[in-house]
């Protein structure tokens, strides 16, 4: 995906100033900087959700695959985010079945057939999300009743089921726990052999842990983006420095 030039207005105040970033196949880029730098802004852009909100004013350009996904030409949202997923910083499941979560999706794009091709995509999807054989029996059971953990994979398996090629990920382990945590940064490892991913988090080391690329924001700009290792250990911008070693943030 790329983006250039891309601004978000909410009503008259700017949060997103003009942003160019690259984000490469098959990587994990992360976005890090403070609370209110345009980060989660950003990610909502590329998949259309700022849309739902009535304020928002989006100009500039992206594209997926070359394809823009704003302008007269742009593309159906609804289409946009079968192909760029996205797990929100809480878990949201639906009120439905777990396997009526995952099957949800390709139900509404019409992807599998009712019957043993849906059951496979149902048992592939959350088997990718680490979650098959913890849910295995139960699969009739609400989404809602699993643990927090277990909600947020099962998040994740709906919007692998249907095949996105871009999962954009808005802080998922904001609200779980160490170990929760450990086991979905284990799982983005995984995801990214199949998936490009893009993360928002407040955590660094989590940033440190899970990403190859690593864009820094400040004020509604990206500040610097680079390597992972080389934005971590040898920033070439002060703030970025500053916002790593604590001094501000």
């Amino acid at each position: 995906m790329t983006a250039r030039e891309l601004a978000v207005h909410y009503g008259g105040k700017p949060a997103l100033k003009g942003v160019d970033l690259d984000i490469a196949a098959g990587e994990v880029t992360a976005l890090i900087g403070p609370s209110g730098c345009g980060k989660s802004t950003f990610l909502r852009c590329l998949n259309r959700m700022n849309d739902t909100i009535p304020a928002a004013r989006v100009s500039g350009r992206a594209a997926l695959d070359g394809e823009e996904i704003y302008g007269s030409a742009g593309m159906d949202p609804v289409l946009l985010r079968a192909r760029v997923g996205m797990v929100f910083q809480r878990p949201n499941p639906f009120p439905k079945s777990i396997y009526d979560n995952v099957a949800f999706g390709p139900r509404l794009h019409g992807l599998a057939a009712e019957g043993e091709e849906m059951e496979a995509l149902v048992r592939t999807s959350l088997e990718r999300a680490g979650l098959w054989k913890e849910v295995k029996d139960v699969l009739g059971s609400q989404g809602t009743g699993l643990s927090g953990g277990q909600q947020q994979r099962l998040c994740i398996a709906r919007a692998i089921a249907v095949a996105p090629e871009v999962i954009l990920m808005d802080e998922p382990c904001s609200a779980l726990d160490p170990i929760a945590t450990a086991r979905i940064e284990e799982l983005i490892d995984e995801l990214r052999d199949s998936f490009t991913i893009v993360i928002v988090t407040h955590s660094m080391q989590q940033a440190a842990r899970v990403s190859q690329t690593t864009a820094f924001f400040h004020l509604g700009d990206i500040v610097e983006v680079g390597v992972t290792e080389q934005i971590f250990t040898a920033p070439a911008s002060s703030l970025t420095q500053g916002y790593i070693t604590g001094r501000f943030g």
